[in-house]
């Protein structure tokens, strides 16, 4: 069945462009294959649009955005613009498409890629077969809560983190969901010693817990689970957080796949569904050929998943990348210094997945 899709890309900020490229050359050659019928449009965010607009996120932007099926972003972020205040920043603009398209969830998995584990600094025995989906909450807590201020004449700053019952049911209804078509484990993160928010996210969590009897519900605290991910990542299925837990645990995952680089990501429950790899704008490595796409090439195969309904193109997507992942394909953060190692430009390595895409279509 031919599938019509409009995509907004956002490219954005550092090596965005470049990762991004690669992930639309992939979602195009699924069209090609399948004859689906993709047409894609592209409008600034972040610290090039600053620069062309005066604004993060230009009315024309957002507008275009609303009007997609779904959005595919590259990177947010600029050092030129570190002294402005938050509000103007280039993150800004991610904020607050994120709250203009309204998606509360946000999946990002990250698994032990076979041929990888030995990138990883933990021992390969104890990432091998680790396979995690976090379920971060995405418009709430310390990003959004209000009141928030710095006052510079008091030397004095303040942040609010905030949730309501209603806003981590539907959160914790997405993890339950997602784990009943996994390994049914539902681990919940929070800081409920401490934190009245986390006794709110505990109870609440728990309450729900009941209507998914297949699911085993565990909690941790926010600390313990940093540690536990570290020492023991195959304990976990799908790991509930709020924002700020979500945004710092998925981060320090990237252990496990041996590199940011690696982590997509997709923000579903709005009006449309937003993806945009797990890694940052890399200012440092912008524009030199040698930024990991991968992460973004996955977040495409998120993308047909999600909102495109096209579940065995994404999975042929993911079986690409990891066929070329274990036959050695390696940009620099997988070669991890190692100068036995072939080093892959960004574009070599979407060519290889392109290849092994490709063959796995055509077989079909």
């Amino acid at each position: 069945m031919t599938k019509k899709l409009k995509i907004l890309i956002l490219a954005g900020d550092g090596i965005g462009p470049e990762v991004t490229a690669e992930a639309v050359r992939a979602l195009e050659a699924v069209a090609q294959a399948g004859g689906h019928l993709f047409r894609f449009e592209e409008k600034p965010i972040g610290g090039v649009a600053i620069r062309s607009h005066g604004s993060p996120l230009p009315d024309d932007t957002l507008k275009a955005a609303l009007e997609s099926d779904a959005v595919l972003l590259g990177a947010v972020g600029s050092n030129e613009f570190n002294a402005l205040p938050p509000s103007q920043r280039p993150e800004a603009g991610l904020l607050r498409i994120r709250a203009e398209l309204g998606g509360f969830a946000n999946l990002r998995p990250s698994f032990a890629w076979p041929g990888l584990t030995g990138n990883s600094p933990l021992r390969s025995d104890v990432v091998e077969g680790a396979d995690i989906l976090f379920v971060r909450e995405l418009l709430g807590g310390l990003y959004f809560g209000q009141p928030r201020e710095w006052d510079k004449q008091a030397n004095a700053a303040w942040n609010t983190m905030r949730y309501t019952r209603d806003e981590v049911i539907r959160v914790a209804k997405v993890a339950f969901e997602l784990a009943r078509k996994r390994r049914k484990k539902v681990t919940s993160v929070d800081k409920a010693n401490v934190l009245e928010v986390s006794q709110l996210w505990r109870a609440t969590v728990t309450e729900l817990a009941p209507q998914y009897p297949d699911v085993t519900l565990e909690h941790q605290y926010v600390d313990a689970m940093a540690m536990h991910l570290m020492n023991a990542p195959r304990n976990f299925d799908v790991v509930l957080t709020e924002n700020l837990f979500g945004d710092i645990l998925s981060d320090e995952a990237g252990v496990i796949t041996g590199s940011l680089g690696m982590l997509p990501s997709a923000t579903l429950g709005g009006k449309v569904n937003l993806y945009e790899p797990v890694h940052g704008s890399a200012p440092d490595i912008a524009g030199k050929g040698i930024a990991n796409p991968l992460g973004a090439i996955l977040t495409a195969a998120m993308l047909l998943r999600y909102s495109a309904g096209l579940e065995d193109e994404a999975a042929a997507i993911e079986a690409a990348v990891k066929h070329i992942v274990a036959d050695g394909a390696r940009t620099a953060d997988l070669a991890r210094g190692d100068k036995s190692v072939k080093v892959l430009s960004t574009q070599e390595v979407g060519k290889r997945v392109l290849e092994a895409l490709s063959s796995r279509m055509a077989a079909r």
